[in-house]
């Protein structure tokens, strides 16, 4: 009996060793030279024929070979011929890492009781070993933001590697405070039964709230030892010296317009706009207040019934071509974030060019979120944190990443989705 139960045990134990994520890349230990293919650098510039080189993690040739000087001898030799090269993706307003099943509550860990808690961390509640961190890496993401959620201030997100043991070693920087800025009109009702829409007669008890609140952090933030700390305005220092984002998270014109003066107001340096869906309406006053938006979700309808049906799709090319600094994220169900360069590739096709379009989740967003001296472009002295697919990268129909390196390190591009189709093609191959 203990012979078969000792059995049944290891049977367990293998089937339960298979499902876990690939194991993170180790740290490089001899030059890579990547030669032969087309380099998009993230900054809209394009090298034919290139050799993108790297040693101790950071980019050290960046180059044509038709005008490079480069000795073959010392490095690894990657025969990219045909295929493209690009900086990881950063995908910014994700629950990556902090929600695995939605419909289960035991794997959500995102949000947190309480209306005002800019105090909550993300990065410590990072779940390296979700499985739905290898399936985003997959398309080329490998940089992420992790935001927490509820509320009215939601806590302080931060910039995650997606290829750790843990999140220490995860850890790129936390970067920012998340207001969900209150609305000023709502709908009751049901999808199916909408009542009419409503002025918010509660907005103005909110926003007394919050004026509370950034004031006092404002007056904290000038004491330099304060004691005993106040944890909740200790976490909002950042704001009123430029050393993080406040992200407001609106898209109504007037809630944009509202809450970037509240932040200004308030001593703020620097504010972001995240969703933005009436951003194009308000470009002057974004553009006069130096603010960045990062859009939402792009593959959706206009929230008007007399707005363009494409207009979700020309959005982040109106605001670039006004001269706003524009990101693009793709928030919601963590299924979705794989998706990201095809939201890009989205964009492409109404008004931005491919180089253009892939700014904005790669050079745009790694200036937004304050990490764009390490990431989003492929340049000499920054990490090599970069991908080569055998096809465009913002086309889902040619879209295959095979190779990805997160600072030098070659990362596993093994995912779930990866074993499963391979287990039920082989099940189910008429070859």
């Amino acid at each position: 009996m203990r012979a078969l139960f000792t059995f049944i045990y290891c049977i367990f134990i293998s089937i339960h060793l298979i499902a876990q994520p690939p194991t993170p890349g180790k740290p490089q230990v001899k030059a890579v030279a990547l030669v032969g293919g087309t380099a998009h650098l993230g900054n809209g510039q394009v090298i034919e024929n290139a050799i993108i080189a790297f040693e101790n993690g950071k980019l050290t040739i960046v180059a044509s070979a038709a005008t490079a000087n480069f000795d073959r001898s010392g490095y690894d030799i990657i025969d990219v011929s045909g295929k493209h090269i690009y900086p990881g993706l950063i995908a910014p307003n994700t629950r990556l890492g902090l929600d695995e099943v939605s419909a289960v509550r035991a794997t959500r860990d995102f949000s947190e009781v309480g209306g005002i808690n800019p105090n909550v961390r993300s990065l410590i509640a990072y779940n390296t070993d979700s499985e739905l961190i290898p399936t985003t890496r997959a398309n080329g993401v490998l940089i992420a933001q992790v935001v927490p959620q509820g509320g009215l201030v939601t806590g302080t997100s931060a910039l995650v590697k997606l290829d750790a043991w843990n999140w220490e070693d995860a850890a790129v920087k936390e970067d920012g405070i998340h207001l969900n800025w209150p609305a000023m009109f709502v709908a009751g009702g049901i999808w199916y039964d909408p009542e009419p829409i409503k002025k918010n007669e509660g907005h103005p008890k909110i926003l007394d709230e919050l004026s509370r609140t950034f004031a006092d952090a404002l007056a904290y933030s000038q004491v330099k030892n304060p004691s005993p700390a106040n944890l909740k305005l200790e976490s909002m220092r950042g704001l009123f010296d430029g050393s993080k984002n406040l992200y407001i998270h609106a898209n109504y014109g007037k809630e944009i317009i509202e809450g970037v003066q509240f932040a200004k107001i308030h001593g703020v340096k620097k504010v972001v706009i995240m969703g933005g869906e009436d951003a194009w309406m308000v470009v002057d006053f974004l553009k006069e207040n130096n603010v960045a938006v990062i859009v939402s979700e792009l593959h959706r309808l206009p929230t008007r019934p007399e707005d363009d049906v494409d207009l979700p799709f020309k959005l982040p090319a109106m605001l670039s071509k006004a001269g706003i600094l524009v990101g693009l994220s793709y928030p919601g169900e963590t299924k979705n974030y794989t998706n990201l360069a095809f939201m890009a590739g989205t964009a492409a096709g109404y008004g931005l060019s491919k180089e253009e379009a892939l700014t904005l989740v790669t050079a745009n967003n790694a200036k937004i979120l304050g990490i764009d001296n390490q990431a989003g472009t492929l340049e000499k002295g920054k990490d090599a944190t970069l991908v080569v697919s055998s096809g465009d990268l913002l086309d889902m129909r040619t879209n295959d990443v095979t190779y990805a390196f997160i600072q030098g390190r070659q990362i596993v591009l093994d995912n779930k989705h990866k074993r499963l189709f391979k287990r039920f093609d082989e099940k189910y191959s008429t070859k």
